[in-house]
């Protein structure tokens, strides 16, 4: 659950940083409790949050200006070529392993419409995937087509989740799947994240899931959302996968489109989707198509920690996400 009185602390370590914001919001496990993890906002936890900007370059100079030590030595290129690396792969530049008030916190940056096609078209999957699972929402400002794109990702979340489940699973199924999107296809599952992370993310949180999707779920058509038993039913017919796989967001859908469709046939998406609706390891390609997009995302963006971080909190950085990879071992097998 969240903790109690988090969102004042969270709200106070914002205020330090240039307010020309159109998102902000925090997450992971200092925000929300994780299984297996030290419990709350303890000082062990570090504070992570994202930040989305509609003018990168004018947000980096304002912060140079404010909180110069957060940056690495590329604080010496200046806020344009710093922008300019934020917009390579995942479009985010984050700043890692920054003392705050006696916390430990890490922040990154995106442009406001980087992060809108993200929502709607899973271009890296990186931040949207972020946004697919409970975060705290810090400051938002009244842009529409963030908040539609906002919304777009979620239903885009449970289409998604809905073609790789069986015909009836129960909502922490439905919730293990979708928390599991951003993850699929990601190296770092394999080395240097904890392998039962999405398990502890779920599992604590399953309010909070329920509050972010139980709308969704409601208005969906093509689910019988037995609330009261925390059950679900979806059309596992061809034509019901057929119609989830044409409301997939449009990257996902060329990447099944590639996959599936040999070089030089030049088939159209539909005809393609209509194929795969039909394949008994249709969940499986979706699978596939989401690690396609994750896989390009992750590496690029764990490449630039190097540059963003520095080689030192680099390092650092890596041997904390070892020793959490090490606890979820041990677990494991204890």
């Amino acid at each position: 659950m969240a903790l109690p009185g988090s969102a004042v602390q969270l709200r106070r370590i914002l205020a330090h940083f240039p307010q020309e914001l159109s998102l902000a919001f925090a997450y992971g496990s200092g925000v929300f409790r994780q299984a297996g993890a030290a419990a709350g906002l303890s000082a062990n936890n570090m504070l992570d949050f994202v930040f989305a900007v509609d003018d990168s370059v004018t947000w980096h100079m304002m912060n140079l200006l404010k909180n110069k030590s957060h940056y690495s030595f590329l604080k010496f290129l200046g806020p344009k070529q710093i922008s300019n690396i934020q917009n390579c792969g995942a479009g985010i530049y984050y700043n890692t392993l920054v003392p705050f008030h006696g916390r430990m916190i890490k922040y990154g940056v995106i442009g406001t419409n980087f992060l809108i096609e993200d929502l709607l078209h899973w271009k890296t999957l990186y931040v949207a995937g972020r946004l697919q699972k409970p975060v705290k929402i810090l400051t938002q400002n009244e842009n529409g087509k963030l908040q539609a794109a906002l919304v777009s990702n979620l239903k885009s979340a449970v289409t998604a989740a809905f073609l790789m489940l069986p015909e009836s699973f129960s909502e922490e199924d439905l919730y293990m799947q979708i928390a599991g999107l951003s993850y699929s296809g990601d190296f770092r599952m394999i080395i240097g994240e904890d392998g039962l992370k999405v398990q502890n993310i779920v599992k604590p949180n399953v309010p909070h899931f329920q509050k972010l999707y139980a709308n969704i779920l409601q208005d969906c058509p093509q689910v019988v959302y037995k609330h009261q038993l925390g059950r679900l039913e979806i059309d596992k017919s061809p034509e019901g996968q057929f119609t989830q796989l044409m409301a997939l967001p449009r990257t996902l859908q060329q990447k099944i489109t590639t996959l599936v469709d040999p070089p030089g046939k030049n088939r159209d998406v539909e005809e393609i989707l209509l194929q795969v609706a039909h394949d008994p390891d249709c969940g499986l390609v979706v699978h596939q198509g989401i690690s396609g997009i994750v896989r390009s995302s992750s590496l690029v963006q764990s490449a630039k920690t190097i540059l963003t971080a520095g080689l030192k909190k680099s390092v650092t950085y890596s041997m904390r996400k070892m020793y959490k990879m090490t606890k979820g071992w041990l677990r494991k097998t204890s």
